[in-house]
């Protein structure tokens, strides 16, 4: 009994394209010719492209199946490997399914980055988005750094800061700087990577720079970023007079 490639394709449960692929990549010999041309494919080919059928439900890459042996005894190694990587994947996608589950019931949203759930409440939009981008920045250390951050900062001052009116004068402005200056420095003297992240960046500094300027500039507006800047000045004098008052008392 000999097949036609459409025949044995049919017969193993795949496509003519699959099976001229594997032939392409050596993994399933070509079968002899008759007169006309046409292929004959025997049954050795047929188990073969069985066995090929079944490491690939398994979950083996294409690339990988050589090395468990399929004429033979498999790899213990390569299975192991194999086995490895399917426990990530498996792990993976049970977290994305609990997670689908807890936005589906109201509990998880999809604007913050995994782990900031639950302080997603604390958030305005514009930072939930800004979360958004320094995880593509930063470490994960980084990130729960930033998560305590948001735990730790004062609601009361960081509500003003999210509902300042974009012409808010200049006495507001600057009261609402003064305000904020503590939390800054407060950030800084806790998390002194803030001021030297080049450890804990995933991207380099040049990228991590610019993305951060021009995410700050498209998210908040010109005078929620004038007041971070003023609270910026103020909160690195904070930390200065801080230095200088322990050198003082220094033994």
């Amino acid at each position: 009994m000999a097949w036609s490639t459409q025949g044995i394709a049919e017969l193993a449960g795949t496509t003519v394209n699959t099976v001229r692929h594997y032939h392409r990549v050596g993994l399933l010999e070509q079968p002899d010719r008759m007169s006309n041309g046409y292929k004959q494919y025997q049954v050795r080919h047929l188990v073969r492209l069985l066995k090929i059928r079944r490491l690939r439900d398994l979950g083996v890459p294409l690339d990988q199946i050589d090395e468990v042996a399929l004429d033979g005894d498999s790899s213990s190694e390569a299975l192991k490997a194999i086995d490895a990587d399917l426990a990530v994947s498996i792990e993976r996608l049970q977290r994305a399914r609990a997670e689908i589950q807890a936005i589906l019931q109201g509990t998880s949203v999809t604007g913050v980055p995994a782990g900031f759930e639950d302080v997603a409440p604390r958030l305005s939009k514009q930072d939930q988005s800004l979360m958004l981008i320094y995880s593509q920045l930063y470490d994960d250390d980084a990130m729960q750094d930033l998560r305590k951050m948001v735990t730790e900062d004062s609601e009361s001052v960081s509500r003003e800061f999210d509902e300042l009116a974009a012409d808010a004068d200049e006495t507001v402005r600057a009261a609402l700087a003064t305000r904020y200056a503590p939390t800054i420095a407060d950030a800084i003297r806790d998390y002194p990577w803030l001021t030297d992240p080049g450890k804990h960046l995933s991207k380099s500094l040049e990228v991590t720079q610019s993305t951060v300027v021009e995410s700050l500039t498209a998210l908040y507006s010109p005078a929620q970023l004038d007041v971070l800047a003023r609270a910026s000045v103020i909160a690195s004098g904070l930390l200065k007079i801080e230095l200088a008052t322990k050198d003082e008392h220094a033994p």
